[in-house]
């Protein structure tokens, strides 16, 4: 019997005595992170609800005082006209696109237009350039070294 056999029990309860504490320890930090992220959400989303009403009610204002001068149906349509031209302006705001020559000659960007305009602000390339060699004039690791022309002891296969 080793002389220190008997401590191996007390290394391995000591281990584990520390790990549950290390996990409780860090159970109980992420239980006051996630209630102070809950709290701010709670109240980010009440923030966003009574927004939605001051608006609507907004909304509902501009419509009832273009009625005292308007029929009922023209001053509904009114104030959606204008809601939907905030809404597209909000949505401009959203997404600002940096109009390009394309833009300036009236030619809708998209799909790879788009890219080849992004890439003439960089340079004219949508990436940077493949150098023909590799630094060093070492052969790049993965690439396959080109096979001698006259190797008698190295059998040719026709491509």
């Amino acid at each position: 019997m080793k002389p220190l056999a008997h401590l191996e029990h007390l290394d391995k309860h000591l281990v584990d005595e520390l790990a549950q504490v290390a996990r409780e320890s860090v159970r109980e930090e992420l239980r006051e992170q996630t209630r102070k992220q809950r709290r701010k959400a709670a109240l980010y989303a009440a923030s966003g609800a009574l927004a939605l009403y001051a608006g609507a009610a907004l909304a509902l204002a501009v419509g009832l005082a273009l009625a005292l001068g308007l029929p009922d149906w023209a001053a509904a349509l009114i104030t959606a006209v204008i809601l939907g031209a905030l809404a597209c302006v909000l949505r401009g705001m959203a997404r600002p696109s940096r109009p390009g020559r394309e833009h300036a000659a009236g030619v809708a960007t998209g799909g790879d237009d788009a890219r080849r305009t992004a890439a003439g602000a960089v340079g004219g390339m949508p990436y940077p350039p493949v150098p023909p060699a590799p630094p060093g004039g070492t052969a790049a690791p993965g690439t396959v070294p080109p096979r001698p022309a006259a190797a008698p002891e190295v059998p040719h296969r026709e491509v």
